[in-house]
């Protein structure tokens, strides 16, 4: 009986390990420039398995670290191609309208969007 309840606490610890890295998705800022009172422009990367969808979050800010502007952008699948990585790695460039001077702009957050 105990192995058994042993087995299955393995069973279960595998399947949640392995279920959660293939939802992984992480990203990184590479840039940003402000075009005018209206328009930012985010330069980021985004890692995430190939054939995984992203949505990410983007925001810009002005001087008092005030949001300005925010969209969600969609990343579609990507498959294997054959690059270093396997495609795991893409990098956007994302336009976003802002209502007044943005001084900075950030991916705030990005996650694998339902299938």
């Amino acid at each position: 009986m105990g192995g058994a309840a042993l087995a299955a606490g393995i069973a279960f610890l595998a399947w949640v390990s392995t279920s959660q890295s293939l939802n992984d998705v992480s990203f990184k800022d590479v840039g940003y420039s402000t075009t005018d009172a209206t328009l930012a422009e985010v330069d980021f990367q985004v890692t995430r398995e190939p054939g995984t969808a992203v949505k990410c979050a983007v925001k810009a800010l002005d001087s008092k670290f005030a949001v300005v502007g925010w969209k969600v952008v969609d990343i579609p699948p990507e498959d294997d191609n054959g690059t270093a990585d396997g495609g795991r790695t893409v990098a956007q460039r994302v336009a976003v309208r802002t209502e007044s001077l943005s001084v900075s702009a950030v991916v705030d957050s990005c996650w694998a969007a339902s299938t």
